[in-house]
């Protein structure tokens, strides 16, 4: 079969690999759709992952399609399933699956591969983050379960109340999904770079936007739109250094400030420690997701309530992988979904 793998540093390469065969446990999807992510973006621009892979390695890890193989044990799902499948599984035994804190298990089990014809899903995926599609739901929405299931979990631990206002800093498909689930409890106010983007991020329910090349000082102008307090709530998507330190700046004494946006390994950021203390701030890494909020993501997509095929810029074909990803690097595209024909 055809399928992407990711030698290093901006090297894609597309490569005829053996069709993948299911174990025990396991299943073989036939992709019908995979989404390009911000976090494949990253992952491809620095040559790795600390927690999801580690090169050479089958690339990719949203997708959704149709079940072709299924391993041994395998007794609940049958050949000719539309499903859609999460890029891991806690295991469910250790010290934190025990406290139901499964996004921090050190025994995830990951999967990548979905720039592919074919996708092996491991068993633990299998059992735990492996859901049946609606008949009508398609594959490339579908695909964007992974995602959104980060961003539930995001909001969850973001603590939002009816009566705030969220500041999102980033118009990737992750912070205009953060918009999305927000804006219909609270108002939000978008940040980005790209004025197309932040069109969607008005359809999307922001209350205003703005680009942050004609604003110099974001933090001021969140204040002065605040009675000089700041933002009750801050979600930073864009896994820039100095955007975390905009973030914490953004944020109201009280405040609760979502660090949402993995930056490179080993950077750092400053604090002021008197703010940190005197304003009693919250700062909060969230990472990644949990069954509860893949199932709860699923829902919501097939909901059709809130028109996520926005952020879709386009399909293309698989072996347009690497022109995609230049566009993605140019933000020419949000999110586009890839189909293996």
């Amino acid at each position: 079969m055809l399928a992407a793998l990711l030698y290093g540093q901006e090297d894609l390469r597309l490569e005829q690999v053996p069709e993948p065969i299911p174990a025990e446990g396991e299943v073989v999807i036939q992709v019908g759709a995979a989404t390009t992510c911000g976090t494949d973006l990253k992952v491809w621009r620095r040559g790795g992952h600390a927690k999801m892979l580690t090169p050479p390695t089958l690339f990719g890890h949203e997708a959704a399609g149709t079940i072709v193989a299924v391993g041994t044990g395998v007794t609940n799902w049958q050949i000719g399933a539309r499903i859609v499948a999460n890029n891991s599984a806690p295991c469910m035994k250790c010290f934190f699956c025990q406290r139901q804190e499964y996004s921090l298990c050190p025994n995830l089990t990951w999967n990548n591969g979905t720039f592919a014809e074919y996708l092996k899903i491991p068993a633990p995926i299998v059992q735990q983050n492996m859901l049946r599609l609606p008949n009508e739901l398609p594959f490339e929405l579908a695909a964007m379960t992974e995602p959104l299931a980060c961003v539930l979990h995001g909001v969850a631990r973001s603590h939002v109340k009816p009566q705030d206002r969220v500041v999102v800093l980033g118009d990737g498909a992750i912070g205009l999904m953060f918009v999305a689930v927000l804006a219909a409890k609270v108002e939000v106010l978008l940040w980005g770079g790209n004025d197309q983007r932040l069109e969607i991020g008005k359809k999307l329910g922001a209350s205003q936007t703005f680009n942050y090349h004609q604003v110099a000082d974001i933090p001021g102008v969140v204040k002065k739109l605040t009675e000089s307090w700041g933002a009750d709530v801050v979600i930073e998507a864009t896994g820039v250094p100095s955007v975390w330190e905009i973030a914490i700046a953004c944020a109201r004494p009280g405040a609760t400030v979502n660090l949402f946006g993995g930056c490179p390994k080993d950077t750092t950021i400053t604090v002021n420690t008197e703010k940190l203390h005197y304003s009693e701030l919250t700062l909060k890494g969230v990472f990644h997701n949990t069954p509860e909020y893949v199932r709860a993501a699923l829902s919501l997509i097939a909901s059709r309530k809130i028109p996520f095929e926005l952020l879709i810029s386009e399909q293309r074909s698989l072996k347009d992988l690497e022109q995609v990803f230049a566009d993605m690097k140019a933000r020419k595209v949000i999110k586009v979904a890839m189909l293996p024909s």
